[in-house]
C-alpha cells in the first residue's frame, strides 16, 4: 500500500484523561445534582477535550462517573477499559481541599524507584495534577469548594494489570493510571521507553549493579535460569535495542547481560538500534554480508540469498556446522552493544528449542 493510501492512525486518551473526566463528572453532580452526557477537561499542553460519559449517578452521598477509555488505533491493553470516579466529601476535614486515592482495579506501589512513593495508588504525577485540575473547575462552575475525596477505580483492573509489566515494576493489585500528555499517540514508543527507565529506576532502586536486558520472555527467562538475579534486574527492551542499552548507563548500572533471539542479536550485529521491522528490515544481503566479513565463505553465502528470513539463515547455518560463525555474529552483536552502552556487555543468543546457546 502507498504512503497515499494509508488511512491515517487515530489517537486516543489515557488513562489519566479519563480519570480526570469521570471525576469532574462526579464532582459536578455531587455539587449540583446534575447529571451531565458529556464533559471536557483542560490537558497539561493548554487545550480541552471532550469525553462521552459511560455513568453518572449518585450513590449513598457520592458522585459516580465513568469513561470508556479510547485508546484510538494504539494497541492498548486498556483499550475498553472503563474508568470510574466517585467524589464524596472527607469525612474528617484535612488539610488537602481534594485528597486523591486508588480503588478497586488501581494498583499500590511496593517498590522505590518510581515516581511516585511506597505504599501510594499508581496514579502518576501528571495525572494526579489533571485530576485535581478538573475537579477544581467543578467546584467554580459549582460555586461550592467543600473538602473532597476523589477515589479512581478500575473495572477488571486487577486482570488487565496481569498482561502488563507493573507485577515486575512493583505496582500490584491493578493498573496504573498513566499519561503525561493526555493523548496517547498510536504504536507510541513513548510506553515502551517508559517502561524500560521505570524498569531501570526500579532495579537501582533495589540496590542492582547488573541487569537483564532481554527482547521477550523466552529470552529473559532463559537467562534468568542461569544468573538467578532477582526479579527486579529483568528489563523487557523489546524492540528498543539502543533505547534500553543507553539507558542502563544512564542509570548507573555497572554490566548489562543482552538476551535476545537470532534476528535480534543479527540486527544488534548489523548495528540497527530499532530491532522492529517497521524501523529496522532486515536485509538478507546486509545479513549475508555480514557473515562473509566474519569468515563465512562467500559460495555459502550466495546459496543463502534466497532465504526468507533471519530464522532461516540461522538454522541453515546451524546444519552445516557453521556454530563458529554464530558465536562470531554474537561478538560482534557484543561489540555495538558496549559502543553503545559505555558498559561491560554479555551477549546470550537464545533459542526457543534449547534456551541459551551461545553466551559471549
Amino acid at each position: 500500500m502507498t504512503d497515499k493510501g494509508k488511512r491515517k492512525l487515530k489517537s486516543g486518551f489515557t488513562t489519566g484523561a479519563c480519570a480526570s473526566a469521570a471525576a469532574k463528572a462526579a464532582a459536578m453532580l455531587l455539587l449540583t445534582g446534575e447529571k451531565v452526557k458529556k464533559v471536557d477537561i483542560p490537558f497539561p499542553g493548554g487545550d480541552r477535550h471532550s469525553f462521552a460519559l459511560h455513568s453518572c449517578f449518585l450513590h449513598a452521598g457520592q458522585g459516580a462517573a465513568s469513561i470508556i477509555k479510547d485508546a484510538g488505533d494504539d494497541p492498548d491493553v486498556t483499550n475498553g477499559a472503563e474508568i470510574i470516579a466517585l467524589v464524596e466529601q472527607q469525612k474528617e476535614g484535612g488539610q488537602e481541599q481534594i485528597v486523591l486515592s486508588g480503588g478497586k482495579g488501581v494498583g499500590t506501589v511496593t517498590k522505590p524507584g518510581l515516581p511516585i512513593p511506597v505504599g501510594e495508588p499508581a496514579i502518576n504525577p501528571v495525572p494526579r495534577e489533571m485530576i485535581r485540575a478538573a475537579v477544581q473547575e467543578a467546584m467554580k462552575e459549582a460555586d461550592s469548594f467543600p473538602l473532597l475525596q476523589v477515589t479512581i477505580r478500575v473495572a477488571n483492573g486487577e486482570e488487565l494489570a496481569e498482561k502488563t509489566l507493573n507485577s515486575r515494576l512493583g505496582i500490584l493489585g491493578g493498573l496504573s493510571i498513566l499519561g503525561t500528555t493526555g493523548i496517547v499517540r498510536p504504536v507510541s514508543a513513548k510506553a515502551w521507553t517508559d517502561t524500560i527507565d521505570a524498569s531501570m529506576s526500579v532495579a537501582r532502586a533495589a540496590g542492582l549493579k547488573e541487569v537483564i536486558v532481554s527482547t521477550g520472555r523466552t529470552s529473559e527467562a532463559a537467562v534468568q535460569d542461569l544468573l538467578h538475579l532477582p526479579e527486579e534486574a529483568q528489563v523487557m527492551m523489546g524492540d528498543y535495542l539502543s533505547y534500553a542499552l543507553k539507558s542502563a548507563h544512564q542509570h548507573g548500572f555497572e554490566h548489562v547481560h543482552l538476551s535476545g533471539m537470532w534476528a535480534k542479536i543479527l540486527k544488534c550485529a548489523l548495528e540497527i538500534p530499532q530491532t522492529h521491522v517497521r524501523n529496522g528490515a532486515l536485509e538478507v544481503h546486509h545479513a549475508l554480508d555480514l557473515l562473509v566479513k566474519l569468515g563465512l565463505e562467500k559460495d555459502i553465502a550466495a546459496n543463502f540469498a534466497d532465504a526468507n528470513t533471519a530464522r532461516e539463515i540461522f538454522y541453515r547455518l546451524v546444519k552445516m556446522g557453521k556454530q563458529e560463525i554464530v558465536k562470531r555474529v554474537c561478538l560482534q552483536a557484543k561489540v555495538y552493544a558496549m559502543k553503545e552502552s559505555g558498559l561491560p556487555v554479555e551477549v546470550y543468543l537464545v533459542t526457543s528449542e534449547d534456551g541459551v546457546v551461545v553466551h559471549v
